[in-house]
């Protein structure tokens, strides 16, 4: 076994998906709401995300828990969540399961 566990984006999604939005009880990858993953240095990790809407107030909360769930992979030295809103975030994002749960 080695020291070094390699970091893959699938580990990173997946550990995303334990981020919640609150409101509509799905989570962020499920909604669209990350736009990007990238694993710089094998051992820090970048997640651009968005909102439902720029005056969600819960943003802080999702910075939170994307570094409390993301950091606990081995492996993962560093978390850097970055929320932009620009694209907006748009229903047709959503996969098809977080679709048909909300009703769209």
């Amino acid at each position: 076994m080695t020291d070094a566990v390699k970091v893959t984006e699938e580990d990173v999604y997946e550990a995303l998906e334990e981020v919640i939005d609150p409101e509509l009880g799905l989570d962020f990858v499920s909604l669209g709401l990350v736009y990007d993953v990238e694993i710089e240095n094998e051992r820090e990790v970048y997640v651009t995300f968005t909102l439902t809407t720029p005056a969600c107030p819960i943003g802080p909360q999702v910075s939170e828990q994307m570094k409390e769930f993301v950091g606990d992979i081995d492996g993962v030295d560093a978390v850097y969540p970055k929320m932009i809103f620009d694209p907006p975030w748009s229903p047709e994002m959503m996969t098809e399961d977080a679709k048909f749960a909300l009703g769209f």
